[in-house]
């Protein structure tokens, strides 16, 4: 640690790692190793701790020295919460349950030039990313200067690249993503050019960090939108109805699946066909009729009118059609309704089977996290939440899906602003272990308050209205210019992701046992139990990494 007295004025500056959270009223963790091994191409990350005791910002030039690395700076600000952690629902693995400022926001920093907060802790993030064709030790020199020149701070860390990457992620994952949220925040029109501006900034954000699986609005998704009212119309399918027959315009669609194509998105998944919780009723559908749009469809229609079964008739043929002409097939995946219950089992039955005849060559997959539910052959391919997984691990299914959401807020991973990030990272060792094939969590960019009452300021309500546990609702923060801002949440999770990648390589290499001995060096890990410390999946990555090295040595000796 280096401390500073500027006339008068005290700094205090530290290294410290990706899982710290700095609070402005808790000494920062030291991070005394300052080393990391990593692939090229990877992405790594730490952070300067720093304390400026003074009643007025100071602004200082960060300086890093290097040729062959990438390097990002972001400033982590605090945001407020409200909702933290349900006061009734909650275990000791938070790092607080009261109301007030986490450290979340990831703000970009421009030419280098820093202003350092007043009071308290704060912390300075710093990404690493080894370009191509780089291997070797590489030294990371930072310097802190003062508006004079004056050295404040200075430090080094050593990155070892390895010369290779990482192999490409298996794993189907999908953060929910609203097009209409980007609308009402920024206040464009649907679909302007400038809306197309921002969703393709903020697809090319969730591209970019693992994200392979897009909700691709072909109508307004059904989704936290309260019984009778509805969200900011969003529908790449423009509809029109003459003389009886429907007529379909897929040119959005096109447009969209371009910007996927663009952004590393392998996976679509298509709006739910019926609304949330059961089935009952149809989505919100625009349709052009006698020259005038009117809502065709929405809650004022039963799912099983004949109305709704006409339009699925004409509308599904069609859609498959186009999808197998610009996607691949196995590719493409469909929602019934989200969540339905043992109540809502036999209508959401009904709704499946009006569909199926026309959905035969795609899959279907929705939550869905009873095992008796899956036993009736209700969903061929649940997404069981990470609370209720173990019947169906015990019973061998195959190819299974987890998500997690507010409700997972006990004992298993989740990413909450006030749970630890290593409760965030730690579930790459449970997605390898349990051969997980497909993850999805709701909210990549909600901003909303529940049910989508209204719009909200992300940056100051960051729990949709004291409903959902703050990082629930989103993973990035709409910034200047129509760009997504990360949250340490969003790097967290992706750096879980690579750790996944890097299990699954070894497992090719070793096989499956020799991940998992060093896995579950401590114990054996479940959703539910798993070490809590940040530094075990510092040291486990590292023995991972060191052990792909000596298998592909071995290799190359065979």
């Amino acid at each position: 640690m280096s401390e500073k007295n500027l006339g008068g004025i005290m700094m205090q500056f530290q290294l410290t790692d990706s899982l710290e959270k700095v609070f402005p009223d808790k000494h920062p963790r030291i991070w005394t190793e300052k080393s990391a091994s990593l692939f090229q191409n990877e992405q790594y990350s730490f952070q300067i701790a720093y304390q400026h005791v003074g009643t007025e910002d100071s602004f200082v030039q960060l300086q890093a020295e290097t040729d062959a690395v990438a390097i990002t700076l972001s400033h982590v600000k605090n945001v407020p919460s409200d909702l933290p952690a349900y006061p009734d629902r909650h275990d000791d693995n938070y790092l607080s349950i009261e109301p007030g400022l986490y450290p979340d926001l990831l703000e970009p920093i421009r030419e280098n030039k820093i202003k350092l907060q007043a009071g308290g802790w704060n912390a300075i993030w710093i990404d690493v990313q080894p370009k191509q064709q780089v291997s070797g030790e590489q030294l990371i020199k930072i310097k802190l200067l003062d508006e004079k020149g004056q050295c404040l701070y200075e430090d080094a860390v050593n990155i070892f690249v390895y010369p290779y990457e990482l192999p490409k992620q298996k794993l189907i994952h999908t953060e929910w993503f609203h097009g209409d949220c980007l609308a009402d925040y920024y206040q464009v029109e649907v679909f302007s050019e400038k809306h197309w501006e921002i969703l393709e900034n903020f697809i090319q954000a969730a591209g970019e960090n693992g994200v392979n699986m897009l909700l691709t609005p072909i109508f307004t998704p059904p989704l936290d939108t309260e019984v009778g009212g509805e969200r900011t119309t969003i529908q790449l399918v423009q509809m029109e109805y003459q003389n009886g027959k429907y007529i379909f315009d897929f040119s959005l669609l096109k447009r969209w699946l371009e910007i996927c194509e663009r952004h590393h998105i392998k996976y679509l998944e298509m709006a739910h066909l019926f609304t949330q919780w059961g089935a009952e009723f149809t989505p919100k559908i625009i349709v052009k009729e006698d020259g005038k749009l009117t809502k065709k469809f929405g809650w004022h229609v039963k799912a099983d009118s004949e109305e709704y079964q006409e339009f699925l008739q004409a509308f599904l043929p069609e859609l498959t059609s186009f999808l197998k002409e610009n996607w691949e097939v196995d590719k493409v995946y469909f929602h019934i309704s989200d969540e339905p219950g043992e109540a809502q089992l036999s209508m959401y039955a009904k709704a499946k089977e009006m569909v199926i005849p026309y959905l035969t060559e795609f899959s279907i997959v929705d939550a869905l996290s009873d095992y008796d539910f899956y036993e009736k052959g209700v969903v061929a391919k649940p997404i069981v939440a990470s609370n209720h997984i173990q019947p169906f691990i015990e019973h061998q299914v195959p190819g299974l899906w987890t998500y997690y959401c507010c409700s997972q807020n006990i004992d298993v991973s989740n990413r909450f602003m006030a749970m630890p990030s290593a409760r965030n990272r730690i579930i790459a060792t449970q997605l390898f272990k349990y051969d997980i094939e497909g993850f999805l969590q709701w909210g990549f960019n909600f901003y909303n308050s529940q049910f989508s009452k209204k719009a909200i300021n992300p940056y100051e309500i960051t729990d949709a209205g004291k409903a959902f546990p703050s990082g629930d609702a989103f993973l990035v923060y709409p910034g200047e210019n129509g760009k997504a801002y990360p949250s340490i949440r969003l790097r967290v999770f992706y750096q879980a992701l690579q750790d996944l990648r890097a299990f699954n390589w070894l497992a090719t290499l070793s096989g499956k046992e020799t991940v998992l001995s060093k896995i579950e060096k401590q114990g054996e890990i479940t959703f539910s139990v798993y070490p809590k410390d940040g530094r075990y999946l510092f040291t486990l990555r590292e023995e991972v990494n060191q052990a792909i090295i000596e298998s592909l040595k071995y290799e190359q000796i065979k």
